[in-house]
């Protein structure tokens, strides 16, 4: 047992606004799923952990099932687990349904290896290692090779966006695995616009304001947003603000420093795409009633 394969705390890419445009980089469309990692043991000793080490094996049977195919002694290897919908896109609501109640719905995208039959990967570059990860994927299986996109990173990261994808991730080809953040890899997001329902504004002496926002009809907390309107809107925001003074959601009552509204205030907010149970990075366009 002293020699069993364990967690490997991932590799983070840092976020960037735009894809690298110069030097040897690999482009993946960044999976809107569930980070995960698979350790292979042997064949009856197959785990999956999320990205923070925490063990989910049950939920995930199928790509278990399918792990157990490979014809591996032992890996460690990662990938995203998504749930598509009926264009072959990600689903990341039917993927949050299927975690509590079909574990053979997933499919994993594989896209880095770290471990494989007795021998550390760590020190290859990436270009080297996604191609040994490329060699042991079978075809037609719920394990699934991410492919790297031809072309330059500002032309696919152009399509992605148009397709209503999350985005890409851009690695160095020769980048060694290193736990941790890093900006060998960066991974670079759409934006996209949504409604959300004012729950209230921030407002204190010396600081930017910004507002609470809930999903529409639910007054469940999804995030906040700076308010940068301009004076006009800014103004506007104010008077509703006033005019639809009300108790706070019980769940954010002890919050200081903030005007709460009644339901009835909704905005539209620019955000990172595929940030679903808090919207990051997010700023107040306007008012829905007013597009």
């Amino acid at each position: 047992m002293a020699d069993r394969l364990a967690f490997i705390p991932p590799m983070e890419p840092k976020l960037v606004a735009k894809p690298p445009e110069s030097g040897d980089w690999l482009h993946e469309v960044k999976l809107d799923g569930y980070r995960i990692q698979v350790i292979i043991n042997n064949p009856e000793d197959i785990r999956v952990y999320t990205k923070t080490g925490a063990d989910r094996t049950s939920k995930f049977t199928g790509i278990v099932e399918a792990a157990r195919e490979l014809e591996v002694e032992n890996a460690i290897f990662e990938g995203e687990a998504v749930v598509t919908n009926e264009a072959g896109l990600p689903d990341f609501a039917a993927l949050q349904k299927a975690v509590h109640n079909d574990p053979y719905a997933m499919i994993l995208g594989a896209f880095d290896i770290m471990y494989l039959d007795g021998h550390d990967l760590r020190d290859i570059g990436c270009k080297g290692r996604r191609e040994i990860l490329y060699g042991i994927i079978k075809p037609d299986s719920r394990i699934q090779f991410s492919e790297s996109l031809p072309g330059d990173a500002k032309s696919i990261f152009y399509l992605v966006d148009q397709a209503g994808l999350e985005g890409i991730v851009s690695k160095r080809a020769d980048s060694k695995y290193r736990s941790g953040p890093t900006s060998n890899w960066l991974k670079t997001k759409s934006w996209t616009v949504d409604e959300f329902e004012l729950l209230g504004v921030k407002r204190e002496q010396g600081k930017a304001a910004f507002a609470y926002l809930a999903e529409p009809g639910t007054r469940r907390y999804r995030g906040s947003a700076f308010i940068t309107l301009g004076r006009d809107l800014k103004e506007r925001l104010w008077k509703r603000v006033h005019e639809h003074a009300g108790p706070p959601p019980e769940a954010l009552k002890k919050r200081p420093a903030t005007q709460w509204v009644k339901p009835g205030v909704k905005l539209r907010v620019k955000h990172l795409r595929g940030d679903h149970s808090h919207i990051r990075h997010a700023s107040l366009l306007g008012f829905s009633d007013e597009t």
